[in-house]
């Protein structure tokens, strides 16, 4: 049995919600700022794209890590780009009902954060259309803000930008979902974008092994918690067969174990800085990992291969 501490005050156990986001994030210039560098191109600073995606149903808060986080942690683990591991972007037309379009949506917006952190170009521009033309056959078109769209093909070349456009993308489709009383769609988006996350994150480990991305893996007990909750207000076949595909992968979750010792934060007055000195150990083997690994692969398999009308 492994056990991995984490020391700095559960960082992606327990990270900022966001709660319920209004539209005007969607294009905020407050929430970033722009420069203008020689070429034209905005140099855009935004410490918010990597917080968590939330939603809320029925007055109750759930959040979920964003994709970019995942993206960002193998990207720092040294890990090179691998476009075999994304779903192939040139599906679009193959997912025939609103349940496949929306859980596609979320795995083709996280593809499109994974490629633009490793600065490809090309493939960035060809998951950017599919975006598009899976929210244009959901009838959401209007959740992606022309101007920002317009900004993400002007940036595409610019990593930093494109990150930070790519998340206020997300936050205002996000809002747009929520204010129109499209949960259902909303909720599906953001399961196929974790479904995606958790694929990379299994990649990478496979990849290159280490404690940070195991730990990863192991800390989404709490997200899976509540994805499984988002989604058991839907009713419809699919979605419960869904549901309980994430149950059974739930099963395995259980078995993790989360131990949080409380330490006293220590303040620095002179830096107006307080030190959070708590820590969380993740109890996991490498069989619960093998066993979530399979899970999330027969999930996602059958997610990217939906062509049933």
């Amino acid at each position: 049995m492994n056990i991995y501490r984490n020391m700095l005050n559960k960082r992606f156990l327990a990270p900022i919600a966001i709660g319920v986001i209004s539209a005007g994030l969607f294009a905020c210039t407050s929430c970033s700022e722009e420069k203008k560098d020689d070429n034209g191109k905005e140099d855009i600073v935004d410490t918010d794209t990597v917080k968590t995606l939330g939603l809320n149903v029925g007055g109750e808060l759930f959040s979920v890590p964003s994709p970019i986080q995942t993206a960002l942690l193998i990207q720092k683990s040294g890990i090179s780009y691998d476009k075999s591991i994304l779903s192939a972007s040139n599906k679009v037309n193959t997912f025939t009902t609103d349940y496949a379009k929306s859980l596609n949506l979320g795995i083709y917006g996280a593809d499109l954060g994974y490629v633009s952190l490793y600065n490809q170009t090309q493939d960035a521009l060809g998951y950017l259309a599919s975006v598009k033309q899976l929210a244009d056959k959901l009838g959401i078109s209007a959740a992606f803000d022309a101007s920002t769209m317009e900004r993400i093909q002007k940036n595409v070349t610019n990593k930093d930008s494109m990150m930070v456009l790519v998340g206020i993308a997300y936050r205002g489709s996000d809002a747009y979902l929520k204010n129109n009383q499209r949960n259902d769609l909303s909720s599906l988006i953001l399961t196929g974008g974790w479904i995606e996350s958790m694929h990379f994150s299994i990649s990478a480990y496979k990849s290159k092994p280490n404690n940070e991305i195991k730990f990863r893996i192991a800390e989404q007990k709490q997200a899976l918690g509540s994805l499984i909750k988002i989604l058991g207000g839907n009713k419809s076949p699919e979605v419960a067969a869904l549901t309980a595909q994430l149950q059974d992968l739930a099963k395995v979750y259980d078995g993790i174990q989360f131990k949080y010792t409380f330490v006293p934060p220590t303040d620095d007055t002179a830096k107006k800085v307080t030190y959070v000195n708590s820590t969380t150990e993740v109890v996991v083997n490498d069989e619960q990992i093998v066993q979530i690994s399979e899970k999330i692969k027969e999930i996602r398999n059958k997610i990217i291969n939906a062509t049933q009308s």
